[in-house]
């Protein structure tokens, strides 16, 4: 990430809108910024999730899930925040198994580039087939979206939701239901 290039943008920004870069207030910004995005944007130039640690269990539990993962991101259109909570889970094949703290590892992954939602529950999906080779792989994400109620339309507290199911979430119809009942908010 290139810090320099980021703070004077930050500072161009400022001046842009008619604000004093050396008014108390504002004068480290720029650093504060470009700092900040190193951590929000933690993911760019890595391709694939490699955290993680695979095991062997003797039987193949009939679904695997982590509900109501937070995550934030910043919308690619607008480079503001989007934030909710993901439900990942699979079917394990031939015993084999992720350490449960990587998945919300993996979200935090997915999410920590400019993006959008509908790319992120994909690139889970992806991700977890890719590590697993599961039998299936379910995917939801309930976010707002500040690009939405901070301008634009400007209403508050709406819900976008998105899914991705693949193999046996596809084929198993009660399998499906299972995930999705266990998934709705508490």
């Amino acid at each position: 990430m290139d810090n320099k290039r980021i703070e004077d943008a930050v500072s161009d920004i400022l001046t842009g809108i008619g604000d004093d870069t050396n008014r108390e207030g504002v004068v480290e910004t720029p650093a504060r910024v470009a700092k900040m995005y190193e951590e929000i944007f933690s993911s760019m130039g890595q391709k694939h999730f490699e955290d993680y640690k695979l095991f062997h269990v003797d039987d193949d539990p009939e679904m695997v899930l982590v509900q109501q993962i937070p995550f934030y991101s910043m919308c690619e259109h607008h480079l503001l925040p989007f934030f909710g909570v993901a439900n990942v889970a699979y079917v394990p094949k031939d015993g084999v198994v992720i350490g449960l703290s990587k998945i919300p590892r993996l979200v935090d992954f997915t999410a920590k580039k400019p993006g959008m939602q509908e790319r992120i529950t994909t690139d889970i999906m992806k991700e977890m087939e890719r590590m697993l080779h599961p039998q299936g792989v379910a995917v939801t994400l309930s976010a707002r979206h500040m690009c939405m109620e901070m301008r634009g339309i400007n209403k508050s507290n709406l819900y976008t939701y998105t899914s991705k199911f693949s193999g046996i979430f596809k084929t198993d119809k009660d399998l499906k239901q299972e995930f999705l009942q266990q998934t709705e908010k508490k």
